[in-house]
This record gives C-alpha cells, structure tokens and sequence, in this order.
C-alpha cells in the first residue's frame, strides 16, 4: 500500500480536465487542492484551462490516457512530490463527447471506455486514491416513456448497435470500477450525469444549447433533429459541481443520477434562446441524429435523500450566464478547437 505523507495539500488528479465539465472541476478543486489536469485535447481545448496555466497549484499535461502514465516520470510535477505524497483523490471525466463527430471518435471511445479506466484505476490501486468515474444516463438505454429511471433500473443495450462503443462502453467502464472496488477494495465511485450545460461548453459538435446560443446570435437557423415533440433535461453545471463534491466526500459508491429530472420542450427552449439574445432566427426540423437523443429522464432520489443534493440553478438563470460566456468568447472557441482538432 501507498504511504500517504501529504504535505500542504492534497494532490488530485483530474483526468478529461481540459473539457467542458473537467474544466469547471479543475477550477474548483484548486482552491483547496493541488491539482494536475491531464488531456489530449480530443475534444477539450487549451482556452477552457488557459486561466489555470499560471497557479502554482496546477499543472497540465498532454497526454494519451490509453497507455499507462508515470506520473513520477514527469519533470513539472516535482513540486508536487508525487513520489512522496502521491495522489489522493481521481477523476476519470475522459471520453470524447461530440454528437456530431461520434463516428470518428469510435475506436477513441472503445478506449477511452476500457484502457483508460484501467489506467486510471491502477493509478487509483497503487496510491490508494479515491476515484470517482463519470459515467452516463446513456447506460439506462433509450428513452421509452416519460417515467424517470432510478439507479436500479437494468436498461436494454445492444451490444451491437451503431452507437454500442459509448452507450455499451460506459457500461463495461461502469463493470471496471465496481470489479476493482470488490477485488482490491478500492474507494471506487460511479456517477450517472445526463445533459449537463453551462459556459465553455463546445461548439458546432451538437450539443444542442451551445449551437442554439451560437447559431442565434448569428441570427442562423435553430436546428432541431427531430419534431416539436423532443424534449430532454438540462442541468446547470454548478449544480452537477456541487453533486461531485457531495459524492466524492461521501461514504457512497454509486452509481448515482445527477441531473434534472424535468422535461424541457427543445422548441420552447429555441425560442427562448431566440428571445434572450434578441435574435432573428427561425427554428426548423431536420432528420432524427443518432446520437442527439432525449435520453432517459433521471430519478434523483436517492441523491436527494443520501447527499441532500438538488439542482437549484434555474433554467433561466443557467441560460443567461452560458449566452453570456459564448457572446463573449465563441469566435476564440472556434479558433481554438479548430486547431486542437487539427
């Protein structure tokens, strides 16, 4: 067993830290705690880390979690005494999350769902750390009513289906981390996240609320890949911050739901959008997208009763600071995830 001599702080290790939720996280934990992020900018982008670079109780490191890391073996860590205190708390966030691009993210997800939770929870068995893995509602399945699905519920996978290396991905991820926590007694978690926005969320990979925001202050279209009738669930990000914390410092396993457990019509949310940036746009229909779905709505009970968590950021609220954050800064997102794609 890995000898803890932590010194001032912990060290925490956040892996996916350069994206959209990794970012805010990132953000977080280094008030408290020494913090190093680690990505490879599939989808996350130096801009959401930008403002950490310079802290003395952050470091960033490129890397491809699929192949084991020595964090010893990194010269910028020196100040973190790794070899000494070692990492006391893991956030496994990797997987690429572009709707738009999931074809050619395929092979990517299959690893990032296997070698690298693999990865991250041998690092988790050699120092004893506590890790927390995010996972997703996509494990329940495809929505089939309006009902919301608790963590108990066994959802229906093909194992087969175009879009079996994420959704049936996360459920062989989610199988890795309860193995490892039986076998070698790991203080392994799960959590199931569902539709979480908020600012530096990307753009033009099909994640709805951004490219609704982007696209109305250009006074473009409002694409929605269905009918009038989609609805799906929106959780602001410092509501799903705040349920992390909660877990993490629990005596919980999981897996537990965080999100909302409210339907939000996408048409009435397009004209809302529409109306607050005083756009011009128009809201039209397209095909259904493979991978721009409702997704199941999630019962949040059991967060409620165990972590006396709700989301408690309005709609309203989470929808001004995130058209706020793209006014501001879309043209540089567009930049800079151009050439971190590159």
């Amino acid at each position: 067993m890995f000898k803890r001599a932590i010194f001032d702080k912990k060290n925490v290790l956040v892996l996916g830290g350069a994206g959209f939720i990794g970012s805010h996280l990132c953000d977080r934990l280094v008030q408290t705690a020494k913090v190093i992020c680690i990505d490879n900018f599939s989808t996350g982008t130096e801009y959401n880390i930008d403002h950490l670079l310079a802290n003395p109780n952050f470091k960033f490191i490129k890397a491809d979690l699929s192949e084991p890391l020595s964090l010893e073996s990194q010269p910028e860590l020196a100040s973190f005494k790794v070899e000494f205190q070692g990492v006391q708390e893991i956030y496994n966030l990797t997987c690429p999350t572009s709707p738009l691009d999931f074809h050619k993210n395929k092979i990517a997800n299959l690893l990032a769902n296997s070698y690298v939770v693999k990865n991250a929870l041998d690092l988790a068995q050699k120092y004893q750390a506590k890790l927390l893995h995010f996972s997703s509602s996509v494990v329940y399945g495809a929505r089939r009513s309006s009902e919301r699905v608790a963590e108990e519920f066994v959802g229906a996978l093909d194992p087969l289906a175009e879009r079996a290396s994420y959704d049936t991905g996360k459920c062989f991820a989610e199988t890795m981390v309860r193995t490892y926590r039986d076998v070698y007694n790991l203080d392994a978690k799960i959590i199931r996240l569902s539709r979480i926005y908020g600012p530096r969320m990307p753009l033009n990979q099909g994640h709805l609320l951004p490219d609704f925001i982007a696209n109305a202050l250009d006074n473009r279209d409002l694409v929605i890949f269905g009918n009038e009738t989609f609805a799906t669930s929106f959780c602001y990000v410092d509501d799903c911050l705040a349920a992390i914390e909660k877990l993490m410092n629990s005596e919980l396993a999981g897996p537990l739901n965080v999100g909302s457990d409210f339907d939000v019509n996408l048409t009435e949310m397009a004209k809302r959008v529409i109306a607050m940036t005083g756009s011009q746009s128009k809201i039209v229909y397209t095909d259904e997208h493979l991978f721009i779905t409702s997704l199941p709505l999630l019962d949040i009970t059991r967060a409620r009763e165990q972590l006396g968590w709700i989301p408690l950021v309005s709609l309203e609220h989470g929808l001004e600071k995130t058209i706020d954050d793209l006014r501001a800064s879309k043209n540089l997102k567009r930049t800079d995830y151009a050439q971190s794609a590159a």
